[in-house]
This record gives C-alpha cells, sequence and structure tokens, in this order.
C-alpha cells in the first residue's frame, strides 16, 4: 500500500487496454478470415475450459456500449489491437472492407468521446493462412505483416496518433512456438529463437512504412513484456542466473531494438538454435523509436535451474507474499526497479506502461463487485510508478489491464483481469470497485 499520495505529472496519459481476440468475438462474421487462435482455440485439450473467443465480450457488437463505459470510467485513451485477419482474411492480397469499416467507426466514436486510440497493430491474432505456409518461421511473413501495416495505417493514419507495432514478440515467440502454450501450439526452442527475430524485422521494417502514412506528430513503439529477477538467495549461482534471466526475458528483444545488435551474451544461443538472419537486419531492427511500451506483471525469484533450457533458471516463490490467479506475485515495487533498470540501460525517449494487472477471483454480489484485492493492488503499482517518474523515468502514461473481463488465451474464461465484470452469458457489463477507484485516480491524477 502506498503511504503518501503521489501526483502524476501534467498531462499523463490514463488509459486501459485490450486485444482483439479477447473481445471481439464475431470470429467469422463479415468476411473475417480465420486466425491462428481460432484454430487453436477449436482444437480440444488446448484451453482450460474448453471455451474459445467465438464470443468472448462480443465487442464487435457492443462497441459503442464498451466506448460509453471507458467515458465513464474518465479514461484519456484506449489501447486496442486490430484484427489482422479481419483486415486481410488470406493474411494478404484482398482487403475486407468491413474489417476496416469497423475500425474506422471505432476510432471515430473514441475521438468524438475525447478518447484517444492507441492501436496495436499485432496482438498474436496471425491469420491461419499465413500459419499454413509457415507462420512467423517464414521469412515471407515479415512482408506480409507490413503490407498489413501500411492498409491499416492509409485508412486510420489521419487520427491515429499513437501506434504500437507489437504486443510482447517475446511471447508470440516463446509461448507460441518454443512451449506450445499459445497458438500455434509449437514446442521447438529453435522456431521460437527464429520467430523472435522475424518479429523484430517486421517491426523495424514497419516503423519507416508507418511514417510515411500517419500525421508527423504522431508516435511509433513497440510493447515489450519485460519482468523483473531477483536472486532467490545469495549465492553466486543466484545472481548469475539472474543475469540470465535478464538476458532471456528482457535484453533479448531490448537490446537489438536500443543497441542495434543482440546482446553479446546472446550469440551462442543464437548460433546454437542456428538462427537464420541477414546482415542487413541489425539496422532495420533498430529503427528509431518514439517510445516503448511496457508491459510488467511478474517477479521472478531466480535460482541456477534446468526449467528453462538453454539459460537453465528455475523460479521458486516466496512463502511470505500474496499471489494473483495467475500465480503471479504481488510486489509493487518491482514495477519501479523494472523501469529503473530499462532506463538506466536502454533511455528510451518515453514509456508507457501498456499492461499491468491481476487476475483475481471476482464475485459478483448484489450486483456489485468488490475486489479488495485489486484496489490495493492499483494503489501499490501506481504509487510505484509515481516514484520512477520522480526517480526520473520517463513514464508518460499508464493503461490497466485489463479494461474488462475476458477470454485469458490459455485459460479461457477462468480468470478475470478486468476493472468491469463481464457476465458472459448475458454480457451484462458492471464496474468493479477497482474501476471505481481508477475514475477517482484519473480525475485526482494522484493516488494515495
Amino acid at each position: 500500500m502506498a503511504t503518501k499520495q503521489v501526483k502524476f505529472p501534467t498531462g499523463f496519459v490514463w488509459g486501459a487496454a485490450t486485444a482483439s481476440y479477447q473481445i471481439e468475438g464475431a470470429w467469422d462474421e463479415d468476411g473475417k478470415g480465420l486466425s491462428i487462435w481460432d484454430t487453436f482455440a477449436h482444437t480440444p485439450g488446448k484451453i482450460k475450459d474448453g471455451s474459445t473467443g467465438d464470443v468472448a465480450c462480443d465487442h464487435y457488437n457492443k462497441w459503442r456500449e464498451d466506448i460509453s463505459l471507458m467515458k465513464n470510467l474518465g479514461l484519456h485513451a484506449y489501447r486496442f489491437s486490430v484484427s489482422w485477419p479481419r483486415i486481410l482474411p488470406d493474411g494478404s492480397g484482398k482487403v475486407n472492407q468491413d474489417g476496416l469499416d469497423f475500425y474506422d467507426r471505432l476510432v471515430d466514436w473514441l475521438l468524438d468521446h475525447a478518447i484517444d486510440p492507441y492501436v496495436t497493430l499485432y496482438h498474436w491474432d496471425l491469420p491461419q493462412a499465413l500459419q499454413d505456409k509457415g507462420g512467423w518461421v517464414n521469412r515471407d511473413t515479415v512482408q506480409a505483416y507490413v503490407e498489413y501495416a501500411g492498409i491499416v495505417a492509409d485508412r486510420l493514419g489521419d487520427r491515429v496518433k499513437h501506434w504500437i507495432t507489437f504486443n510482447e514478440p517475446w511471447v508470440s515467440a516463446v509461448l507460441g512456438y518454443g512451449v506450445g502454450e499459445h497458438a500455434p501450439g509449437h514446442k521447438n526452442l529453435g522456431e521460437a529463437i527464429q520467430v523472435g527475430h522475424h518479429l523484430l524485422l517486421a517491426h523495424g521494417l514497419t516503423v519507416p512504412v508507418l511514417r510515411e502514412r500517419i500525421e508527423p506528430e504522431a508516435e511509433v513503439g513497440i510493447t515489450l513484456s519485460l519482468s523483473l529477477g531477483t536472486p532467490a538467495d545469495d549465492s553466486n549461482e543466484s545472481r548469475e542466473a539472474t543475469k540470465r534471466h535478464a538476458l532471456f526475458m528482457n535484453r533479448w528483444f531490448l537490446h537489438p531494438l536500443f543497441k542495434g545488435s543482440y546482446p553479446e551474451e546472446m550469440e551462442p544461443i543464437l548460433d546454437m538454435m542456428q538462427l537464420k538472419r541477414e546482415p542487413e537486419d541489425a539496422a532495420a531492427i533498430a529503427a528509431p523509436l518514439d517510445f516503448l511500451g511496457v508491459n510488467y506483471y511478474i517477479r521472478n525469484l531466480v535460482k541456477d535451474g534446468t526449467d528453462f533450457p538453454p539459460v537453465n533458471l528455475q523460479f521458486v516463490k516466496n512463502p511470505n507474499a500474496k499471489y494473483t490467479e495467475m500465480d503471479w506475485e504481488v510486489y509493487p515495487q518491482g514495477i519501479r526497479e523494472l523501469l529503473l533498470e530499462v532506463n538506466n540501460e536502454y533511455s528510451p525517449p518515453k514509456i508507457y506502461i501498456t499492461e499491468n494487472g491481476a487476475a483475481l477471483p471476482d464475485k459478483l454480489e448484489d450486483g456489485q463487485v468488490h475486489d479488495v484485492d485489486r484496489v490495493e493492488y492499483l494503489r501499490g503499482y501506481l504509487s510505484e510508478v509515481g516514484k520512477a517518474i520522480e526517480q526520473g523515468v520517463p513514464v508518460n502514461g499508464y493503461f490497466y489491464w485489463s479494461l474488462m473481463d475476458n477470454f485469458e488465451w490459455a485459460w479461457g474464461y477462468t480468470k478475470r483481469f478486468g476493472l468491469v465484470y463481464v457476465d458472459f452469458d448475458t454480457q451484462h457489463r458492471i464496474i468493479k470497485d477497482s474501476g471505481l477507484l481508477y475514475k477517482e485516480i484519473i480525475a485526482l491524477n494522484s493516488v494515495e
């Protein structure tokens, strides 16, 4: 819990975030093509509760109501992702105008309600047609993505001032292609390494394409999932393991973006996994950015072990800590420590916290959700973000994950992160106590 009032800078951006597959539903409506998540969720045994994102929050039809909720909460900004197969059902080629029209209306309605759209171009829903050709392992997918990004920017670039190329490429690569927990469900670390490179390359090649199509004052960035590692004990082995944690979880992607090369310590792994790359790739990946998006959820207590080959890590639990429903430790100061680390080593020009939040066992009682643990979570983490700003980190905004309960990937509907409770049977929405607190914090631009 925060112990004093922490004020945020004038102009600080307060928002909430979602992702297309998790909320839109309408999985086969109005010309949309299949995504890898449509295929994955329809595969028996892949989703914890056997559910799919076919309907999810039905945001495709209820978007006006959802924007009204955002306005009620006082949000300055809304971070959402565009569904690639809704725009290009085959991944490339013929454009589905109905798909573009949906996002066109969404952006206009947001702006009419004084809510700034932050567009994420890729939040994991690769067109299945491209996966059938090798997906992100295939370098041709890079050019297909650049084409797709240009099409969206041509349509929305006159109004959207904030663009995020990719959400959490580490997760797409490692969970999707390395360990099989996410779509497309592959279990091949060599593929994961190659996919990571292709995602970075697609980002870098897209940056200049976006800049040609958007307004001069608009900004372009990327969102990374970053986690803090702390030695589990005082041994040299745990300290060395923590360095490898930073390499594998954070620096693998941060370094090429901001330093123009993979970390030197990463090269033996890349060689061992036979990464295929071209000499010009490094310069393309390091295209100058206007901001870094940081998704922060996890502090890991790290020791030497074999759970994460080839970097050889083991994570242990803190017996004195609270954990969320995702089994993630509640450790508010971790977000400040991570932000300081990133700022000290990479000096991004601007940072947005593009995701931070907690899945908790919310219960609807008498038409209300009294999520006291999330209220405490919000106060604690926001206080630490404010302290990071006081210590010189250029954090310009915070987007809570998520606006509303949704389809939580491989967990289905068993985990609730939202500020807004969703009854998935009726699609009724109810603002939780945490949402009411967030509304108050936004109004005051401070937290206690």
